[in-house]
């Protein structure tokens, strides 16, 4: 498989794991929102990905969940540009990094 293609599936898989953990952890949401609020201060980043982000960390949380898992093209540019990173630690990452076939 090919490395961009690997990219993905680790960014759907890093995603995953945030949505089982923003309900256990409410603060990883409020991280978010604050990351895409400076992004959105600081123009570092495009307005196209800051409103995408900033209407989908608007809606309930089971939908905020259920989009960051949603395999389609819109949510995979999303990822590729997203206000979660950091949000898991180090080891857990790499370990996840690791789970997902090349």
């Amino acid at each position: 498989m090919d490395g961009h293609r690997t990219a993905e599936r680790r960014s759907l898989a890093y995603h995953r794991a945030i949505a089982e953990r923003l309900v256990r952890d409410p603060s990883i949401l409020a991280r978010a929102r604050d990351r895409v609020a400076g992004w959105i201060a600081s123009g570092a980043v495009h307005p196209k990905w800051t409103a995408a982000w900033t209407e989908l960390l608007a809606l309930p949380l089971a939908e905020i969940c259920d989009r960051l898992q949603e395999p389609s093209e819109a949510m995979t540019a999303m990822r590729q540009m997203t206000p979660f990173a950091g949000a898991l630690d180090p080891r857990t990452r790499w370990a996840l990094w690791r789970s997902v076939p090349r």
